[in-house]
């Protein structure tokens, strides 16, 4: 059977809405409205932890052995790799540091700014020091929200806008900031690690200066898969633009060496203006913290070469570390502990109401490994009933259906040219409205 995705009022009425929802279309910043103007909303109260992880014994050999050189994401893995989350819920873990953004906002000039935003990239990172599972493979059509207008001051919501190959939409929004993101990757395994590369561009625009922001994740090792303990690692340059003013910031992530502990989980970057000219440069780890420090005016030479003065550091990232029982609980951090955590009102197609997962979290791993064949199985027969139309379709002469998400649309970026999802608005009015008849059925 083929979902068909109903044309209701919220065609007009979503549609209307994502004309006063805040959102970034064509490069544009919508103006901020009262339906998204955010009002303070009484503060609830949300868990600090989530139930301990059931002790279940797996040959990773016996599974890894038959995967060497192929596409991760194409692998059917059993929920003994995985940890009670989504990949919509993990790449929300990247605003667990958005206090970062709106210290940002406010900085005194575009430079400082960009030495902020740069922290904020690193502290995404900083959770995949000591959690090596994996998160659930989103279904299509699967979203999630996530509104903490209430203590932190912003909202998201996140679509898997496609399947084959997997592609995460996103769309985060504050009074001070709107970013989005589009993410994939590429994952192979080499036999003693496995390899991540991500794609995709993420964009951050600040509301009152304009300020537009671009940059992508940098490479991801799992080292150790067939012998030793787990450690992940992560290295490359990510370069970070304003295109507004031309200026940019290059991180450069060093690769670890285990047994030299100064060398481990390393960071350095600057922090360049219009003229290629350093202004700030910074250090640290990210797994811990990271220092900006200004580049004074003075600047000296040394053989020929400059070397730069700057003022004392400041710490513009800073860890919260979990308790030490985390590790009874997948070393969930207190903000990744609440993602999962059950509201009402959701969309039906929420990673929250997802079965299998939740049958993790509760300890049930029989259930959820049973569960998660079954979903998988259901997503296969609706792509074949898919395809199966597309072929009659073209055979008689018919366009040809293409799956179209429900939240997000293609469309071209300005900023770089590039066709990228873009949020099209209308989720919170029919949040509001509990009108969810455009939602396929997936779970």
């Amino acid at each position: 059977m083929v979902i068909q995705v109903n044309e209701v009022e919220s065609e007009a009425d979503c549609s209307k809405a994502a004309a006063e929802d805040v959102a970034v279309s064509n490069g544009t910043v919508a103006p901020v409205t009262s339906s998204s103007a955010m009002p303070a909303a009484k503060k609830r109260q949300r868990r600090t932890r989530i139930p301990d992880k059931p002790y279940k014994p797996l040959n990773l050999w016996s599974i890894m052995r038959n995967c060497i050189g192929k596409e991760l994401t194409k692998i059917p893995m059993p929920v003994n790799f995985s940890e009670p989350l989504s990949m919509l819920q993990r790449l929300v873990e990247d605003y667990e540091y958005s206090e970062i953004l709106d210290k940002a906002a406010m900085a005194s000039d575009s430079c400082e700014q960009l030495a902020y935003v740069a922290a904020f990239t690193v502290s995404s990172y900083a959770t995949t020091s000591n959690r090596t599972a994996k998160p659930f493979n989103p279904l299509l059509g699967e979203t999630y929200e996530l509104d903490r207008t209430d203590d932190l001051g912003w909202k998201c919501i996140s679509e898997q806008v496609s399947h084959h190959p997997p592609v995460v939409a996103q769309h985060c929004e504050s009074k001070n900031w709107i970013c989005h993101q589009e993410f994939s990757m590429t994952s192979s395994f080499k036999g003693k690690y496995l390899q991540v590369k991500p794609l995709g561009m993420t964009h951050l625009t600040f509301l009152s200066s304009g300020n537009h922001y671009t940059w992508r994740k940098v490479t991801t090792n799992v080292n150790n898969i067939i012998l030793g303990k787990l450690w992940v690692d992560h290295h490359g340059d990510m370069e970070i633009v304003n295109h507004k003013t031309g200026e940019k910031c290059v991180l450069q992530f060093i690769p670890s060496e285990p047994f030299s502990p100064s060398k481990q989980r390393k960071v350095t970057g600057a922090v360049m203006n219009a003229k290629g000219e350093v202004v700030w440069v910074l250090n640290g780890t990210w797994d811990n913290k990271m220092e900006a420090s200004k580049v004074a005016e003075k600047r000296s030479q040394v053989k020929g070469k400059q070397v730069l003065e700057t003022e004392a550091p400041v710490v513009v990232w800073q860890r919260r570390w979990p308790p030490l029982e985390a590790e009874k609980y997948y070393n969930f951090s207190e903000f990744a502990c609440q993602l999962n955590e059950l509201e009402e009102g959701v969309a039906p197609t929420d990673s929250r109401l997802r079965p299998d997962q939740r049958l993790m979290e509760e300890g049930d791993w029989d259930q959820s490994n049973e569960k998660k064949e079954s979903l998988e199985n259901k997503q296969r027969a609706t792509r074949r009933a898919r395809e199966l139309e597309a072929e009659l379709a073209a055979q008689e002469g018919r366009p040809v259906p293409q799956y179209e998400p429900i939240w997000f649309k293609k469309e071209m970026e300005p900023i770089t040219n590039s066709v990228h999802h873009l949020y099209k608005g209308g989720y919170w009015e029919c949040k509001e409205k509990q009108n969810w008849s455009v939602c396929p059925d997936i779970f």
